[in-house]
């Protein structure tokens, strides 16, 4: 079906084109299209309406062309050299190419795997500033640079044609008619953060078009906004969007790498979130989002490719200059492997560098996202001497003009040397706190010692992150993202069940901190129902209590179950897909009360830490800890392991200025115990304790605290407001 390459031997040089007949009878030029020299800038393809300027980077390469495709893809009909080359940047330019041609390239040059080099001319590659790809990778033992079976493994050579099992980059025309789209620009204070997967919100959701399910048009159709709107989300974070490939083994089961954490184009949307009409769909998905007032951002895979380790594929960034485009280790046949994931780019070049800089800046500007969530973040930052917060790719993003302006989200921790950086990163990145997920687990689930690791979280989680001027909001306070339960598989479930992985339930992460409440998986016993849904009640309301961002993983609202499995990244199918089917609608309910909640009442959205330092205006402390006594816990409370109730009276900041003062108090009690008498703070003689609360009788409304003390409910948590009399 494709061109059958020339047979080349590995480091075999080929410095004279005019010698080989690389093209073997494809045409070098097409009548209808005119060439000329083009520009180096741009990368990529860039369409200006009267053709198409080509320009891509190979600091190592010793020839490349162009293939032009029919159509239709299949067939390859001309094989454009180009002769132009500035500094490490080929290009040339092409008349009469318009949007919707599909193209790929040719690389030549050594095939010397023990220096680095992996070119193979007879693979096709995928232009790495791809802005649309077509088709998806047939799995053949063609992609690969070298024969498999061979006993020379990696360092033999493939001779075959990939062009037939390989998708299309296709040249695209970005313009939009945005109208008066602006970015929400929802302050970080403000912001509840909802993680959601386009297929997986939207595939079994009700009144989403069958034609637009798990597509970025469902993404945004009017089901989705409505429930976005109702519980209070102000900024969605899409998984991976960006485009990606199944995984070679995953393929071999049937299965799919449904979360996406696999890329091949950084500029590329995932071709199966659209109908195939372009991408205007994520464009008009953004713009959806934007009227409703929501943010969109995504989740970004920067650290790694799909093209896997030494024994991998050659799809792209392999080809066109594998010592370029990877960090290799000190015998460069072999990859670092600081992702898990066999590769790491090699962010530290200065084009590596300018191609992840480039791809965030046109999802800004062209597609009109709103920020970033880094994927395996600390790769990024890891300089030669480990993580530097001053490295290449933090200043870059830092100083940007763009990206200065958008929410940046760290998961901050790799597989690598000093990969654990938790609270490291600088202002403006938010942080995916795993501390707070697993304190606030332990907390519930009744594990004893707790308690001050819980003060912690709820405050902000200060020791992490009080320094160099960053906010109290750097935290993302979540109990549940996608790797992992999800909340109602949390509380019912004390091992995870990832048999259908295919991997023996080897994969996933053992130390869960769950519990199935005395029986594993649904039960009918109504004890343990009543049980689980008041400890999901109790782990969503600490997440919207605590001092920091909170975050919501799609499903959970309505207490959507995936059967316990806490890896569904290959399970594109009903286990991994929201079921909207049999929502919990009080669970729902009780979601909208806690949005409501955390928007009304200031104290809870504070940018300032809280020390329990007295404020200016009245020498209140802005945090009190209380026992259940009322009085301050004593380092001896702190230390006793069978504390199980923990009251804190709330302020605005000591650091907050007068023009931000706000009367807003409120009272706070979390009791992972039995039933408890708490002795309520003293008041203002005009003002009362409301409680507007309760998680063990969460459709109860607002009730006046008439006594100085209050009985606080077994496995509760309960807010108080002072309000006035």
């Amino acid at each position: 079906m494709g061109y059958i390459g020339v047979s080349l031997c590995p480091t075999i040089r080929v410095p004279d084109r005019v010698n080989v007949n690389l093209n073997n009878g494809i045409p070098t030029k097409l009548r209808e299209h005119s060439l000329a020299a083009g520009r180096p800038n741009p990368l990529g393809a860039t369409f200006d309406g009267q053709g198409v300027n080509f320009a891509v980077f190979s600091e190592h390469a010793e020839a490349i062309d162009l293939c032009l495709f029919t159509d239709d893809g299949r067939k390859e009909r001309a094989r454009i050299p180009l002769l132009e080359r500035d500094g490490d940047i080929w290009h040339v330019y092409v008349g009469g190419v318009t949007p919707g041609t599909k193209y790929g390239f040719r690389v030549q040059g050594p095939y010397d795997p023990e220096n680095g080099h992996r070119f193979n001319y007879n693979k096709l590659l995928l232009d790495p500033y791809a802005k649309r790809i077509a088709g998806r990778l047939k799995w053949s033992d063609a992609v690969m640079g070298y024969r498999v079976g061979s006993p020379k493994a990696d360092l033999s050579f493939d001779t075959r044609d990939s062009a037939f099992a390989m998708p299309r980059s296709m040249v695209v025309d970005p313009s939009f008619n945005w109208g008066d789209d602006k970015p929400p620009a929802i302050s970080a204070s403000d912001t509840l953060l909802y993680e959601a997967h386009v297929k997986g919100m939207t595939a079994r959701m009700p009144g989403v078009s069958p034609m637009t399910r798990g597509r970025f048009l469902g993404m945004a159709s009017e089901p989705v906004l409505e429930h976005l709107t109702k519980i209070g989300v102000t900024t969605v974070q899409l998984m991976p969007a960006q485009a990606y490939v199944d995984d070679h083994f995953l393929a071999k089961q049937g299965l799919k790498n449904y979360w996406g954490y696999n890329s091949i184009g950084f500029f590329a949307p995932e071709p199966r979130y659209m109908t195939d009409q372009g991408i205007w769909e994520f464009q008009t998905m953004v713009r959806r989002f934007h009227a409703a007032g929501i943010e969109v951002v995504l989740d970004v895979v920067y650290n790694h490719t799909a093209e896997g380790n030494e024994m991998g594929p050659t799809l792209s960034f392999k080809g066109f200059d594998n010592l370029s485009y990877y960090r290799l280790a000190e015998d460069k046949r072999f990859y670092v492997n600081d992702t898990g994931t066999g590769n790491t780019l090699r962010v530290e070049h200065p084009m590596v560098l300018r191609m992840i800089m480039d791809s965030m800046r046109y999802w800004v500007e062209v597609m009109h996202v709103d920020g970033f969530r880094f994927d395996l973040a600390t790769i990024l930052a890891r300089e030669e001497s480990g993580f530097d917060r001053q490295g290449g790719f933090l200043d870059a993003l830092r100083q940007d003009p763009v990206l200065g302006n958008v929410k940046l989200i760290a998961e901050p921790w790799d597989l690598g040397p000093g990969g654990y950086q938790l609270g490291n990163w600088p202002h403006p990145f938010l942080e995916f706190n795993d501390k707070y997920r697993d304190n606030v687990r332990k907390y519930w689930r009744g594990d004893s010692g707790i308690v001050a690791d819980l003060a912690k979280r709820v405050a902000g989680s200060a020791e992490q992150f009080d320094h160099s001027g960053r906010a109290a909001t750097s935290s993302i306070n979540f109990v549940t993202v996608h790797d992992g339960f999800v909340l109602d598989d949390l509380v019912s479930y004390n091992v995870k069940h990832n048999a259908a992985n295919g991997e023996d339930n080897r994969d996933g992460k053992d130390d869960n901190y769950s519990d199935n409440m005395g029986v594993e998986g649904p039960t009918d016993d109504e004890k343990i129902r009543a049980a689980r849904a008041l400890r999901k009640r109790n782990l969503l309301a600490t997440v919207f209590l605590s001092q920091g961002t909170p975050m919501l993983l799609s499903g959970d609202e309505i207490g959507n179950s995936q059967w316990g499995n806490n890896n569904t990244y290959a399970q594109d199918n009903d286990q991994g897909w929201v079921n909207w089917n049999k929502p919990d609608h009080k669970l729902l309910a009780f979601v909208e009360k806690l949005a409501d909640l955390r928007r009304a009442h200031p104290v809870l959205r504070q940018s300032r830490f809280l020390h329990s330092r007295a404020r200016r205006t009245d020498g209140k402390p802005d945090l009190f800890w209380r026992m259940p006594d009322g009085r301050a816990p004593s380092a001896e409370d702190w230390q006793n392991p069978n504390w199980r109730s923990l009251s804190v009276e709330v302020r605005t900041s000591s650091d907050t200025p007068e023009y931000a003062a706000s009367n807003d108090v409120l009272f706070l009690t979390f009791n992972a115990g039995d039933e408890v008498t708490v002795k309520m703070p003293d008041l203002p003689p005009d003002c009362l304790w409301e409680l507007v609360l309760d998680t063990a009788a969460p459709e109860d409304g607002p009730q006046c605290i008439t006594g100085t003390s209050a009985k606080i409910a077994a496995q509760s948590v309960c807010v108080f407001a002072q309000t006035p009399a």
